[in-house]
């Protein structure tokens, strides 16, 4: 943390983008700011939420760029994000282009759904968000306006002229006037306007009915129930026919949902939302979204996009081609209201369904407990060790309340008793210091012992329990496949397989939990072994006791730049001149 301490202190205070990297030199998040010094400082000072700790926790190094101006920085900001994909930073989904409707630019046209436009091969109606939307939509054009159907002109009259959806030009002479008043009718219906159609479609099922043809004069009322319920979906909002994006967003619980609503010839025609952790502000998590939307769906870009009245406007109107407004009044506003609250159901519903799974995860537990034969395990504990070749050998507890993680109780172990890789002693140290301590202080005991392991490590630990604590609580073992996923649950004396279903809730909470308590010992292991390889090399240095140890590695961050100084450079920081020749003669004979 030195070396990041010293790289804070000499970064610009200008705007620019920060890259951040963890101890593989892999980039994990990308940011923006207006001023790179306080925002990059932000991170390593001051309470975050668990997410942003977990992202610092992961942090050993960054990088930064400077740039003109922060419009230039969140442009370039959403780049970096694209070509390093970081994993703490949110990335939308490079779906396909959204369809449009097409009329060809032929003889005879067509009409066709495509992703591909291309204005000099006909006309564009769009486009959809929904595809759905639009091949119905495309469907029901086509019972209406007999274009051409056949990709290849035929020689000989189809099914779909036996079924009145083609002229047949084919074989008859179809006009060009009567092609353009094809077009015209459907160029006019996907513009709203269909009181001329369902006035023809009237005429002609009254006149079917007076014929007696009923069928028939089923058909065309269908056809008009239909065309309601197609227009009844795009509600009016306004006689302004600009086409324009209206977005909305809600935050709780450290995520952020936003909504967009697609207006097209003055109608609501959609609606999409995403939902995604948050890293950075309000703002930044908000702009960042709209301008990855429009990179990653161009041929959506409208004339306008509509945001809240609470964010800076100018900040992402010179960042997008469209114009970008904050209507404060009026039908533009209550559109843009009405984002916010679509945002806000969504992520209710996000957190609604994550109580559900609550519920699940309790049921979870307690199928547990009835396929082990004890009563339900409501708090688990469970162990894991962790070393290489019995170097800095760790052990860890994870603690399980109801299903969920409870990391307030989590604990870490520097195995201090065992010498060499000796599994089963590490964990039965462990198993010891834990349950003396929670005899000792009169916590709460576990329901139910899991240890990452097979039956050696399960008789390990009762023997601990059993022998020496006068303890007896279930304890079980879970085993691993060659693909190192949990493949069995273990339990009883002797020890049997626990039969389980894969797809069980039961058996995934199991996975959740050892995939946990690995994790957790990994971790620790690692952050053990930095630290140990550190101060190892300080040690036996004689006048050198833990305190200057803590001095030294405040002072200079690391033992290469300690390898570097001469007797001076540690005097002048307090260190008496017999210990700092001691200092440089024992870490010279290390180089």
């Amino acid at each position: 943390m030195s070396e990041l301490k010293l790289k804070l202190s000499v970064l610009p205070v200008e705007p620019g983008c920060y890259l951040m990297k963890n101890s593989d030199g892999e980039i994990i998040y990308v940011g923006k700011a207006k001023n790179l010094r306080n925002r990059v400082r932000s991170y390593f000072t001051g309470a975050h939420d668990e997410k942003t700790m977990r992202l610092v926790a992961d942090i050993v190094d960054f990088d930064f760029i400077v740039t003109q101006s922060e419009v230039e920085s969140l442009l370039l900001e959403n780049t970096l994000i694209k070509k390093h994909l970081p994993r703490y930073n949110i990335l939308l989904k490079d779906d396909k282009s959204y369809p449009f409707i097409k009329i060809t630019k032929e003889k005879h046209p067509k009409l066709v759904v495509t992703r591909t436009v291309k204005p000099k091969t006909g006309k564009f109606f769009g486009p959809y968000p929904n595809a759905y939307s639009a091949h119905e939509t495309k469907k029901l054009l086509d019972r209406i306006y007999p274009l051409r159907k056949c990709n290849v002109m035929p020689d000989k009259l189809c099914l779909y002229y036996h079924i009145g959806q083609c002229l047949g030009p084919c074989v008859f002479n179809v006009t060009d006037e009567q092609n353009q008043k094809m077009i015209d009718g459907i160029t006019n219906f996907l513009n709203g306007e269909t009181d001329e159609v369902m006035a023809e479609l009237k005429e002609k099922m009254q006149a079917a009915a007076e014929e007696l043809e009923f069928e028939k004069a089923k058909e065309y009322r269908d056809l008009m129930g239909h065309i309601e319920n197609t227009m009844l979906k795009q509600n009016m909002l306004t006689a302004d026919m600009t086409a324009r994006d209206c977005f909305g967003y809600a935050v709780d619980n450290g995520w952020m949902s936003v909504s967009v609503l697609f207006i097209r010839s003055g109608k609501l025609i959609e609606k999409k939302a995403e939902m995604f952790p948050m890293n950075d502000s309000t703002e930044e998590e908000f702009f960042r979204f709209i301008v990855q939307f429009y990179d990653l769906n161009s041929n959506l870009m409208p004339k306008e996009v509509h945001i809240p009245k609470e964010f800076n406007v100018s900040l992402l109107d010179e960042a997008l081609p469209a114009k970008v407004k904050a209507p404060a009044r009026g039908a533009k506003r209550e559109m843009v209201d009405l984002a916010i609250k679509n945002a806000g159901i969504a992520i209710e519903n996000k957190f609604e369904m994550i109580a559900r799974d609550e519920e699940r995860t309790i049921k979870a537990i307690e199928t547990l407990g009835d396929v082990m034969n004890i009563e339900t395990p409501r708090r688990i504990e469970a162990f894991d060790n962790s070393n290489i070749q019995g170097v800095d050998p760790v052990s860890v507890m994870v603690s399980f309340i109801d299903g969920k993680p409870s990391k307030k109780d989590y604990r870490k172990y520097k195995i201090k008793t065992v010498k060499g890789p000796d599994d089963y002693a590490s964990m039965a140290e462990a198993v010891r210091r834990r349950y003396t301590r929670v005899l000792k202080e009169r916590l709460p005991l576990p329901d139910l012992i899991i240890v990452d392991g097979g039956v050696g490590h399960m008789n390990t630990v009762k023997g601990v329990l059993l022998n020496e604590l006068s303890l007896d609580i279930p304890v079980a073992g879970l085993a691993k496949n060659d693909k190192h996923s949990t493949a069995e649950l273990l339990y009883g004396d002797p020890a049997e397989i626990v039969p389980m279903k894969k797809n069980s809730q039961s058996f995934y909470l199991l996975q959740r939990i050892q995939d946990e308590v690995h994790r957790f010992a990994i971790s620790f292991h690692r952050n053990t072994r930095r630290k140990t390889s550190i101060v190892s090399q300080l040690d036996n240095i004689e006048g050198v006791g833990p305190t200057r140890k803590r001095k030294l590695l405040s002072k200079f961050g690391s033992i290469k730049r300690m390898k570097e100084k001469n007797v001076s450079d540690f005097t002048e920081i307090g260190i008496p001149k017999n210990v700092a020749e001691n200092i440089v003669e024992k870490l010279n004979e290390q180089a």
